[in-house]
């Protein structure tokens, strides 16, 4: 691994226990990033656990924190409805965005976050970190190939229990935007988005139980279509009693998948099914090492600014992402594409 002389400097938003468990140990992981700063809403709980992880700067508000001179960029790990706010003042304060996925909760805010990023000239990522999966990578691959064929249909399901999770805000609409769309559906359309290298078209939603101005659903089913004719579907709900995520590309000529695709940090089979003369199919799988994704993620955002290039995931992909979001919420529609 290539170790850098300069760092780039993260502040965390929102620092709770995702951030705790996932991003904070990934920024110390990567070799190019330091995290030099946390900001909670209770100052007091900030500078406690501060001194509890041994970072050197704790805060009560991301104003505070972006505005510290030893922060070069910010990881946004907050509840959705701030994330627009958050990066608009981190733009202004001349410091680079990282934000977690769903990028706003609605695409109106994430243009602007966008707008704010270009116009003080800072890096603007999204936090698709699947995206660094050498899984899906491979799985990209092979549909570029036309190994399978033409792509006529794909799906991708991400379920879990809900009811488990710490996020009090996360089935409150105001505030997350949508409910399993926004949090994990957000992974399958994107994810799907970058093995078919497609846009897509129109969307068709069910929903339940149909949102509300103060609530989210809690399951939901999303058709698609994509602008080279694939069909695609996701499920993501949050009322499972377990954790599961798959992902399937159908081809004329041939069928890949994989279990855990979301995952990192071990082994994933991919399993190949491919026609045989007529004759049924050969399937055959291939073990894939997939690393930590955020560190792979930070890594790669921290080498865009050091380097002074474009982010591997700039901040129109979460916009796009955000546009199908809004239709599915309503329940379905067109896309424009100029």
């Amino acid at each position: 691994m290539q170790t850098f002389k300069k760092k780039i400097r993260y502040g965390i938003i929102g620092f709770g226990g995702f951030a705790e468990r996932a991003i904070a140990p990934a920024i110390r992981a990567s070799t190019n990033s330091e995290l030099v700063a946390i900001q909670k809403r209770s100052i007091a709980a900030a500078r406690e656990k501060a001194a509890t992880l041994s970072i050197p700067f704790a805060f009560g508000s991301a104003e505070d924190l972006v505005a510290h001179p030893d922060v070069d960029a910010v990881f946004i790990v907050s509840a959705n409805a701030a994330h627009h706010r958050e990066a608009v003042s981190a733009a202004r304060a001349g410091k680079h965005v990282l934000v977690e996925k769903p990028m706003a909760i609605n695409a109106r805010e994430a243009s602007g976050m966008i707008e704010a990023c270009e116009k003080f000239n800072v890096r603007l990522m999204v936090g698709h970190m699947i995206r660094f999966s050498p899984l899906v990578i491979r799985m990209r691959e092979i549909v570029r190939s036309g190994l399978v064929g033409r792509i006529v249909a794909a799906g991708s399901d991400y379920i879990y229990d809900a009811r488990l999770t710490r996020r009090s805000w996360l089935m409150d609409r105001a505030v997350a935007g949508g409910g399993p769309i926004f949090d994990v559906g957000v992974h399958c359309l994107d994810t799907l988005r970058f093995i078919l290298d497609d846009e897509v078209t129109s969307v068709e939603s069910s929903l339940r139980p149909l949102p509300t101005a103060s609530a989210t659903e809690k399951t939901a089913c999303l058709s698609l279509e994509f602008s080279k004719g694939t069909l695609a579907s996701i499920i993501c709900s949050f009322e499972a009693p377990t954790r599961r995520s798959f992902i399937e590309i159908v081809g004329t000529e041939g069928v890949i998948s994989a279990d855990d695709f979301t995952l990192g940090e071990r082994m994933i089979p991919l399993q190949i099914s491919l026609r045989n003369n007529g004759k049924g199919t050969e399937t055959k799988k291939e073990e894939i090492a997939v690393p930590n994704l955020y560190v792979e993620e930070i890594t790669s955002f921290s080498s865009s600014i050091l380097d002074d290039t474009d982010p591997m995931i700039p901040g129109n992909v979460g916009f796009e992402n955000q546009r199908v979001l809004d239709i599915a919420m309503a329940g379905g529609g067109m896309l424009s594409r100029s």
